[in-house]
């Protein structure tokens, strides 16, 4: 793991209700639910003021959310950098981690082979790895995705979707994310046809 040292305090809930979204912020470093043994940089989802009696929630630089209750003696709560503090071990991202899907015309295993190599040569054999291995014939055909607001009104028309991507492959859906109070709507690709006449 790649730390540092830094000299920080522990807030109270008063003091964290009075902090902003900018505030940079000290929460427990958690990853998959393997709560490590160090701190995390991370920034309050709202403002403080706005998190009355409950758990404030945090998100970390590796977009992993906490919910935090800092009046709770027993849990490591909310710090924040201070020279007049005591010393913390900080987690500092030491990269970035890649889900990638790959599509392979006509792939064949010795193909995918060669690209794991060419990679591993690249950036180094520790550093490439397969986690999740998927071999998968992806047919000839391609759907429109929109995005569209996650709680729509009811019977309202299709005028506020948003065309997010055209002509992709049904497998790559999977990996693209919507915006925040988006959905996804997938549909046959309709290829778009100009009826306007022509003199």
């Amino acid at each position: 793991m790649n730390t540092e040292k830094v000299t920080a305090r522990r807030l109270t809930a008063e003091e964290v209700s009075e902090l902003g979204l900018q505030e940079e912020i000290y929460v427990s470093a958690e990853l998959d639910d393997l709560s490590l043994d160090c701190f995390a940089p991370a920034f309050l989802t709202k403002p403080g003021k706005y998190f009355d009696g409950g758990s404030f929630v945090a998100r970390t630089i590796f977009g992993k959310e906490i919910h935090v209750l800092p009046g709770n003696a027993e849990e490591r709560g909310i710090w924040v950098a201070d020279k007049a503090g005591e010393e913390i071990e900080v987690l500092q991202s030491a990269g970035v981690l890649l889900n990638l899907a790959l599509f392979v015309p006509n792939g064949t295993k010795e193909s995918l082979e060669s690209l794991y190599t060419a990679a591993r040569e690249a950036f180094g054999a520790g550093i490439v790895q397969r986690w999740n291995e998927e071999v998968v014939a992806v047919p000839d055909v391609k759907v429109d995705l929109y995005e569209e607001p996650a709680r729509g009104r009811k019977g309202t028309s299709g005028q506020n979707r948003d065309r997010r991507a055209l002509d992709i492959y049904p497998t790559r859906v999977r990996f693209i994310e919507p915006s925040a109070g988006w959905k996804f709507i997938v549909e046959p690709h309709e290829e778009n046809v100009d009826d306007t006449p022509t003199i």
